[in-house]
């Protein structure tokens, strides 16, 4: 692994009472694409959300670009070049697909690409056709793609994408993994958490593993294909 960008340490979550995650613990090297995995309910998207700041951790640490951030504000976090992508997309529906990219935008960033409209154009096509239409109008695909686009406007280091190919045809499924691709060749991290096993093999250089909110897996993406009965135990439904 290269030198890692973000470190999870130790992490415990709740909603109330209910205690959800339990000494998380995952890394993200730079230039890396790494998949967490998991049914439904394991705790992959509130993990991110505690990364974000979204869910104040309990306990543990999060360190990115060499900064303790667990328990710092979402918007703090953001401005050290950490990108986040919902699962629910929450595009401003009335908003213009060029209205939409101006309010991610940020100012560049040492360490990080100066993404401009214009070259989220070339890496999404479908947009640069649709750059006046309403977000409203979009299809779930186009408006996933847009979130996505949003968040690179913020001029991110990493990138978290929560579900990213939930709900979308296969052919858009195909269009999202090579954007993914295409985002680590340029030197972007991503951490993305996915239950769809056949879209993570095609991006992720190394995945975990989430069982009722603790890490039960963590290895190569090829040493997890490989390994049927750890697939069996734990993503098969």
């Amino acid at each position: 692994m290269n030198a890692g960008i973000l470190s999870v340490a130790s992490l415990n979550a709740f909603y109330g009472r209910a205690h959800i995650l339990f000494d998380v613990g995952l890394e993200v090297g730079a230039g890396e694409v790494v998949v967490l995995l998991g049914r439904n309910g394991a705790g992959k998207s509130t993990t991110l959300k505690s990364i974000i700041g979204l869910v104040r951790p309990a306990k543990g640490t999060i360190r990115f670009a060499g900064e303790e951030i667990a328990g710092a504000e979402p918007f703090r976090i953001a401005r050290l070049g950490l990108g986040y992508v919902p699962e629910e997309r929450r595009i401003f529906t009335e908003l213009s697909v060029l209205e939409n990219l101006e309010v991610g935008r940020q100012t560049p960033r040492n360490g990080a690409l100066p993404w401009t409209a214009e070259r989220l154009f070339k890496l999404f096509p479908n947009l640069a056709e649709m750059r006046d239409r309403a977000g409203g109008r979009m299809s779930g695909g186009e408006q996933q793609m847009l979130t996505i686009a949003r968040t690179l406007m913020g001029n991110p280091r990493l990138v978290l994408l929560d579900e990213p190919s939930e709900g979308l045809a296969p052919v858009i499924v195909q269009q999202l993994a090579e954007t993914v691709r295409q985002l680590k060749a340029e030197g972007l991290s991503v951490l993305l958490c996915e239950q769809n096993l056949h879209f993570a093999a095609h991006v992720a250089d190394r995945a975990y593993i989430i069982e009722k909110g603790a890490i039960r897996f963590e290895g190569t993406m090829k040493a997890l294909m490989a390994d049927e009965a750890v697939r069996k135990a734990y993503l098969h439904v």
